[in-house]
């Protein structure tokens, strides 16, 4: 996991990723008019990304990420519009104490709540000026009866009736995975609505283009794979501590949905930041034993399981905005507070967390067979020695390991230290030589995310300093 920087200035949090905002890509994309243009250039610059031409958050301690394409500045925190009271003056409270404390993102779709939950946050939003949030809906046409070009246009404008808006910020083709690439065929690409998304994000009508995904990794790599002809703005997917490694890992290898540890590394690596659902993976990380609190707050006496997982998500450097579903008062107020500003997770703590989820899961062994048909690795990883030192770890109760204060965790490390050297006496071999080329990947008949599987290894290594 990387770390991050952030700085604070004037009471304002914001985080930047040394990214270069293309000017010509944020105009287009942006759909900036002059007048706009005029009023944003009397700005003056917020982060290392800003430039003259940018929005300026309101003044609040809320963490803010930049959007690379357009440099918008996004609260970490983004409101999900999912399950919003059935009572419009509730929902304008909500909202109005969202915005007032700088969270500025909020998703919704036209299949959430019957259609209702559009039409109330379109009235609760309306009621404030246009450049205080960025709306996200979506394209819902997972029903078949749906696929046709005209019922999807329909679906589409009758999402601006509702939101009450002249454009959609953030635009998702939703829900891409159920039915592979067979059903992402025929909702998008055959009939043409993808093309006509492309025509309307030109247009600036929407801003931003891009998918969520839920199911079969077939369809989600195979978006990534068309990037070039796409050029997605952001992705959405489902992310937490627990599903970081344990989405889909069994005793039979890979299912045909895929880790979020796989899902995140792949959009990083294009340059794609995701925004991220389910951070309580449904809110069972925010309930989690009774064991696995006192593990939390023994470090951290005045947080919640809740505030952690939210922190360990927004830790990673890539995260757009973290989605909750706050239809509470005082959910709002705690994840407001935890955001403003975000208190990254430590290495520790990230460790800590790490070893929460494989006692969640069981903590289960890579399924490699060592067959050996990945080998050679042309940067001389042993991809098989390592599993099976790893593997024989796990079995011997060696990992995962404890947390620092354990009695006996300097006892673990050390056998864990010496146990991989007499394993792999060239250290050159070991799991810190991979270099992520994934030319191994169709090699592997278990289908095992063999480079994602290093980068656990690798994490431990350096938790023992070998």
């Amino acid at each position: 996991m990387k770390k991050h920087k952030s700085k604070d200035l004037n009471g304002i949090h914001y985080e930047s990723h040394g990214k270069d905002m293309n000017r010509r890509d944020f105009l287009r994309r942006f759909g900036m008019g002059v007048g706009s243009a005029v009023a944003l250039m009397a700005l003056e610059p917020i982060s290392v990304l800003a430039k003259k031409d940018e929005k300026k958050p309101v003044a609040n301690r809320m963490t803010y990420r930049v959007q690379h394409g357009s440099g918008e500045q996004i609260s970490l925190l983004g409101f999900g519009m999912m399950r919003l009271p059935n009572n419009q003056e509730e929902v304008n409270q909500l909202v109005d104490y969202a915005i007032e404390h700088g969270v500025n993102y909020f998703d919704t779709a036209p299949m959430y709540m019957g259609g209702q939950s559009e039409v109330l946050t379109g009235n609760a939003l309306s009621r404030h000026p246009r450049d205080k949030y960025y709306v996200a809906t979506k394209m819902s046409n997972q029903n078949q009866r749906l696929w046709s070009l005209e019922d999807s246009k329909n679906m589409y404008y009758q999402s601006f009736q509702r939101l009450k808006v002249d454009h959609i910020d953030y635009y998702l083709l939703h829900s891409i995975g159920g039915g592979g690439v067979e059903a992402l065929q025929g909702r998008f690409i055959d009939n043409g609505l993808l093309d006509f998304l492309l025509k309307e994000r030109e247009a600036g009508r929407i801003r931003h283009l891009g998918f969520s995904y839920h199911g079969d990794v077939s369809a989600f790599d195979w978006l990534l794979d068309h990037n070039d002809d796409y050029h997605w703005d952001f992705v959405q997917i489902q992310m937490n501590f627990l599903d970081w490694r344990h989405a889909s890992l069994n005793k039979g290898g890979w299912k045909k949905d895929a880790d979020a540890e796989y899902l995140y590394n792949k959009c990083e690596k294009l340059d794609i930041q995701n925004v991220v659902m389910e951070p309580l993976r449904g809110g069972a990380l925010g309930k989690v034993q009774k064991e696995q609190a006192q593990q939390m707050q023994e470090k951290r006496p005045d947080d919640s399981p809740a505030r952690w997982a939210f922190r360990w998500v927004g830790s990673h450097t890539n995260i757009l905005t973290t989605l909750s579903g706050m239809n509470r008062m005082d959910h709002l107020e705690e994840n407001v507070a935890t955001f403003s500003p975000l208190d990254p997770c430590t290495e520790s703590e990230n460790v800590l967390l790490a070893n929460i989820a494989d006692v969640m899961a069981g903590f289960p062994t890579i399924p490699c067979t060592t067959c050996e048909y990945c080998m050679p690795c042309p940067f001389g990883v042993n991809i098989p020695g390592n599993f099976a030192y790893y593997n024989e770890a796990v079995n011997s109760h060696i990992l995962p390991l404890p947390d620092k204060e354990a009695a006996d965790y300097s006892a673990r490390v050390q056998q864990f230290a010496e146990g991989l050297e007499k394993a792999l006496p060239n250290k050159s071999e070991w799991a810190h030589a991979c270099q992520d080329c994934e030319e191994c990947l169709s090699k592997c008949p278990q289908q095992i995310r063999i480079p994602n599987q290093m980068a656990r290894i690798v994490e431990t290594l350096r938790v023992i300093n070998v």
